[in-house]
């Protein structure tokens, strides 16, 4: 089940609402930086190059549904991930109404374009062996951040739209 909201329609349209968690993996190879990127294979994604992560399902977690995505997707078994240290969650307080806050890398919020969404990106690491064709992805790879912000900044449209921003500040945040 997706996680979608939909509300009553305005002047005949019905608003969408999505909610998304998406993951940084990192990893040191050889005194570089490498992060996992991957082509989604949704024929509305025109093959573009994104970061591994998606929609929450009803009352999932932010880090239970980035370890679900990742594994779809890559394969990979996420173990460590930045931010969690920070998590605090009301559990015992009152068993009907449980809410958990902690500090993600960074958060987007799509501000114009046909899908309303926030997400929020969480530097992470993980092991394993990537798949050669996850869920709806493909040419699922490790790749030198140096490279990554080549190609960036060739062509920014070979990126998700919906990565674009997240990977920008990533890439700003590593001194690019």
């Amino acid at each position: 089940m997706n996680t979608i909201k939909k509300f009553k329609p305005y002047k005949g349209l019905v608003w969408m609402f999505y909610v998304n968690s998406r993951a940084i993996i990192e990893r040191i190879n050889i005194e570089a930086i490498e992060v996992v990127i991957q082509r989604r294979t949704k024929a509305d994604s025109s093959f573009q190059f994104e970061l591994p992560g998606g929609r929450i399902e009803p009352f999932e977690s932010l880090i239970q549904a980035l370890i679900r995505e990742v594994k779809e997707e890559t394969g990979l078994d996420v173990y460590e991930i930045e931010g969690t240290e920070t998590r605090i969650d009301t559990s015992g307080i009152n068993p009907e109404f449980e809410v958990e806050c902690l500090r993600p890398f960074s958060a987007y919020q799509t501000i114009n374009g046909p899908i309303d969404s926030v997400g929020y990106y969480f530097r992470c690491k993980a092991s394993g062996d990537l798949l050669e064709a996850g869920d709806e992805t493909i040419d699922i790879q490790w790749i030198d951040i140096k490279e990554m912000n080549k190609l960036f900044m060739e062509n920014p449209l070979d990126f998700s739209d919906v990565d674009r921003a997240g990977i920008m500040y990533y890439l700003n945040y590593q001194g690019f």
